[in-house]
């Protein structure tokens, strides 16, 4: 009995395994089948080894975050070669064709044979350099096409090499006298860089040219003087070296008939304005160059003997009363005839800065279109025996001289191609000849969203061509392999940038048809789904221009950004915005490109202010919506920009890494 029990209860025990482990089968079969259609629709990659390994690291306690060059090539959508595909809000996919552009160049073109170059209209102000930089660009851009010899300097074996940037130069006034008074810095200036000089002015001589010195009838004045000066030596070729920096101390013969010194920079023979200083301390409310003063003070001849009674006027009722009241105490002129002296030019953040004998005595702001990496020579000449020269802290590296060196040639990086069909924004960027790291840094930052490769939203760079034939033979190879340049055929000069200006225009309208055009600078990093979605708050159907937009902005007529009354006669600027980052609208655009074909545009030496000024006269016919926006950050970067200015290639690929890494728009406060 208690066996027959037994076998039931075994018997029992088996059919409710097999129950169990047909369940277990039926729940494998229904998953497996729920299975194979994702793993179709995705792909075998996803069950590969590649695919487990990817999954062992994301469960593993050391995880690693993916580089954002990965994770990119991840996100970005794949773009066929020959028939990119857009879909138009879920309707069936729409077919493009590839536009076909081949020429290198821009279609703006100016000769000026239809303008009066005397006229107060149309091109006032910059015709004549206009039309000189178009010559020079169009035989330098000729000399490129036809592969002549003289468009590449003749180089020796040992020159191929990379050259050499010595951090330090130490020469005798022997040898500086042997080399024709001049000392060659091959890598130019960098930030903090300093040139020592010691020398002792001669004692003042007659001056023999009449023009400059005949009093009476075999009468001469008395001068002593020496000019010191940073040049370009290597900016151009063929004509005279622009002299970055000027400083010319006047001991005697100048013709306040007092002790000076003075400031200038000089470019193609055009002098401009200078800085004198003639012994009083610049005024509190005159701007400063690194908080130091443009000039200070020394005694002069007409107040000598104050200067002397006032010291000793204070030291005697110091010592009666015991007041300690302070007083200004000044120094005598910098530089005495036949005594030596010790100066010192030290470059800051915002100018040069001149002591002598251990003692500020002048600083000289920047001036516009020229870099620290532009003052390849130190000369001096005049009056002045030298001693000695020794410069320190120079760079290490030169962008122009090894320019090959910041390209990555990976077709990973070159353009997508332009589509027969208008696109969303055009992008235009505002480039010089030899910043070829700042572009390859976009190329590998912003340039890469999705949009962009996508083909929806169009960038290129826009470059004139340099004064260095050189450069543009390297500018002409990267031009050719990444496709994203555009080359305006005139010679570049600052002056001059609202030319390329209105070849973003003509460009954006009449190749890219675009709806919305963005202009740009090189060291501007761009959110380009930010900037989408700023623009589409505005209806479709109004003229636009966005930016961080100056309302009654009032031209400097003094300083570095000096604008004198016949450059601009009026007291206000036209509402502009920032030249780092505005947007405006097609139509706008097409107006822009209109008035130019007609010699009607006018210019304006600041891109920014002669894009608010055609917008003005555009808006007196149709109305124009202004959109005012801090988040075009001017002056740097701040937290949520859209586009932030001043940004380093090393800064634009850490907020790249930033946005893909973190999904956060998020400075580096880094150079």
């Amino acid at each position: 009995m208690k066996r027959a029990k037994l076998d039931m209860f075994v018997s029992l025990s088996r059919q409710r395994f097999v129950q169990v482990l047909i369940f277990i089968g039926f729940v494998y079969v229904v998953l497996v089948g729920l299975e194979i259609p994702f793993v179709f629709k995705t792909g075998f990659s996803l069950v590969s080894q590649e695919g487990f390994e990817k999954n062992r690291h994301l469960n593993s306690k050391s995880f690693v975050l993916e580089s954002e060059e990965d994770m990119e090539e991840r996100n970005a959508p794949n773009r066929p070669l020959d028939v990119p595909v857009r879909v138009m809000d879920g309707s069936r996919p729409e077919r493009r064709k590839i536009r076909e552009v081949q020429n290198l160049l821009s279609n703006l073109v100016f000769d000026g044979s239809s303008v009066n170059m005397n006229s107060s209209d149309g091109f006032s102000g910059i015709l004549k350099s206009a039309k000189e930089a178009f010559n020079v660009g169009i035989k330098f851009w000729g000399e490129l096409e036809l592969h002549r010899q003289e468009a590449v300097v003749p180089v020796d074996n040992d020159s191929k090499k990379t050259e050499e940037c010595p951090h330090s130069i130490s020469i005798s006034g022997l040898e500086f006298q042997e080399k024709g008074r001049m000392l060659v810095l091959p890598c130019g200036l960098t930030l903090g860089s300093h040139i020592t000089v010691v020398g002792k002015p001669r004692k003042a001589h007659p001056e023999h040219e009449p023009k400059i010195s005949l009093l009476r009838n075999g009468q001469y004045l008395m001068v002593s003087q020496f000019m010191m000066e940073l040049q370009g030596l290597k900016t151009v070729d063929g004509e005279d070296p622009p002299r970055i920096l000027h400083f010319n101390p006047r001991l005697k013969g100048d013709w306040s008939g007092k002790p000076v010194i003075e400031h200038n920079t000089c470019y193609r023979m055009q002098w401009g304005t200078s800085q004198r200083c003639d012994g009083l301390r610049s005024k509190d409310t005159e701007e400063t160059v690194d908080r130091q003063v443009k000039c200070e003070n020394w005694i002069r001849d007409d107040d000598d003997n104050q200067s002397e009674q006032s010291k000793s006027s204070w030291w005697l009722n110091r010592l009666i009363t015991g007041r300690t009241k302070k007083m200004s105490i000044d120094w005598p002129y910098p530089f005495s005839e036949d005594k030596l002296f010790v100066l010192t030019l030290s470059a800051g953040f915002e100018g040069y800065h001149i002591n002598v004998d251990g003692r500020h005595v002048t600083s000289f702001p920047y001036r516009t279109g020229f870099s620290l990496e532009d003052a390849t020579g130190l000369s001096l000449n005049g009056d002045i025996d030298v001693d000695s020269v020794f410069a320190a802290s120079l760079p290490a590296t030169h962008p122009n001289f090894a320019p090959q060196r910041h390209l990555d040639m990976s077709n990973r990086w070159k353009a997508p191609p332009l589509l027969d069909q208008p696109v969303d924004l055009f992008i235009g960027i505002l480039s010089a000849g030899n910043h070829f790291s700042e572009r390859m840094a976009i190329r590998k930052s912003w340039m890469r969203h999705q949009l962009i490769r996508s083909s929806n939203v169009v960038a290129r760079f826009f470059v004139a061509l340099h004064a260095r034939k050189e450069v543009n033979v390297e500018l002409k190879k990267e031009a050719e392999f990444f496709g994203d340049i555009v080359i305006v055929p005139y010679m570049d000069h600052y002056d001059l940038v609202v030319l390329k200006t209105v070849a973003i225009c003509e460009y954006a309208v009449r190749v890219a048809s675009a709806k919305y055009i963005m202009k740009c600078d090189d060291d501007t990093f761009v959110r380009v789904d930010a900037v989408i979605k700023e623009v589409n708050k505005v209806p479709e159907d109004r003229s636009l221009y966005i930016g961080n937009i100056n309302f009654h902005h009032k031209p400097l007529r003094s300083g570095k950004w000096a604008v004198t009354y016949e450059e601009w006669p009026e007291e206000d600027y036209p509402s502009y915005a920032n030249g780092p980052g505005y947007i405006i609208s097609s139509d706008i655009a097409n107006f822009i490109v209109s008035e130019y074909d007609i010699h009607n545009l006018k210019l304006f030496k600041m891109e920014d202010v002669s894009m608010g000024m055609w917008v003005e006269k555009f808006n007196s016919s149709r109305p124009v919506q202004y959109v005012h926006s801090l988040k075009f950050s001017q002056s740097g970067c701040i937290e949520d920009y859209y586009s932030a200015h001043y940004q380093s290639p090393r800064q634009m690929i850490c907020m790249w890494n930033k946005l893909q890494q973190l999904g956060q728009p998020l400075c580096c406060n880094m150079r």
